[in-house]
């Protein structure tokens, strides 16, 4: 169960949370122009645009979110029980799901190009290995201008406006925003008495606009939440203001060990929390056990190159003593 959010400022920011039981040992991942992405089905991305995002590294990354050198933004989130993907299709251009966001982060430099490259494009379920089946997921697809969800079902490659830049997981899309109707009436600001007239009911403590705001760890609960605190945020311009805040918006949805059982000894956590300037190409992330944040900037890397530049994830935690 995982939470993506977009969010702008000066510049623009994309990000999500990872919540599972386990971790692949995923890795901040620059892929330069040059690495020969080799597909299943069509020919090889020779070339492309430069790509830094988290990946569980194979022969090639496995994103689960990044960003390209032009700014446009990509994650995958469980869709499980909705995804539906197609065999060989002869009049598409065949795409497996692992290959997905490469592939359209690798030729597309804003949401308009991906949409049109998505009217050509058909989701394989060929796994990338025994070891490695078929993700159930479905897809955010961002730029500094506009987001939209991808979901591949049984009717088809469904394309949804996202108005509010956010996905968590179930139910599809297009239920989850007919469920923020639900909660028109929330407000950052302190309520008024519309219950009755003829009684003298006053607010007694602050926040209690958002009275009905759901805090449980659902992924229709976390949509509502994060989409609120999101679309309410303020914050500075500056890039520490800016990622700080990101943060906090994410931290609204974290998971916590212990709170969400999957079997015995195994609790559903927030494994990583990231943060990417989609314009500068820094990416920025916490883990659970790590809440400093640490940064890997794509410019710092030859991104002519042909070859991955991987960077382990800082597990490590960092507390700073005042008196001693």
């Amino acid at each position: 169960m995982c939470t993506a959010a977009t969010y702008k400022t000066k510049d623009f920011y994309f990000g999500r949370t990872l919540d599972y039981e386990f971790s692949y040992l995923e890795e901040v991942t620059i892929t330069p122009r040059n690495f020969p992405f080799v597909l299943r089905n069509t020919d090889k991305m020779s070339k492309h645009y430069a790509i830094i995002g988290m990946a569980f590294v194979q022969d090639i990354p496995l994103y689960y979110d990044a960003v390209n050198e032009k700014g446009l933004c990509m994650a995958g989130l469980n869709f499980v029980g909705n995804a539906y993907y197609n065999g060989i299709v002869d009049d598409k251009i065949n795409i497996a799901q692992f290959e997905f966001i490469p592939y359209i982060l690798g030729k597309c430099a804003s949401v308009n190009e991906a949409v049109e490259l998505l009217a050509k494009i058909n989701i394989t379920n060929q796994p990338y290995s025994d070891k490695l089946p078929v993700a159930q997921l479905h897809w955010i697809i961002s730029d500094k201008s506009k987001s939209i969800t991808v979901e591949s079902v049984k009717d088809g490659l469904k394309i949804y406006d996202n108005p509010v830049g956010v996905l968590t997981n179930n139910p599809p899309f297009n239920e989850q925003m007919f469920n923020l109707n639900n909660y028109m009436n929330l407000s950052p600001r302190q309520p008024k008495n519309t219950f009755s007239d003829k009684l003298d009911l006053k607010a007694y403590s602050r926040g209690m606009g958002a009275l009905g705001l759901p805090g449980d760890l659902s992924s229709q609960s976390r949509f509502v939440r994060v989409a609120f605190t999101k679309m309410n945020s303020v914050s500075g311009n500056s890039e520490e203001e800016s990622v700080n805040q990101f943060f906090h918006i994410l931290g609204s949805v974290e998971q916590q060990r212990g709170c969400c059982i999957v079997s015995k000894n195994e609790y559903e956590i927030t494994i990583y929390t990231s943060c990417c300037n989609a314009d500068k190409g820094i990416y920025y992330y916490k883990t659970y056990e790590n809440h400093s944040i640490t940064a890997v900037d794509m410019h710092g890397e030859n991104l002519e190159a042909s070859t991955l530049y991987r960077h382990p994830l800082d597990r490590r935690e960092k507390i700073t003593y005042c008196n001693r």
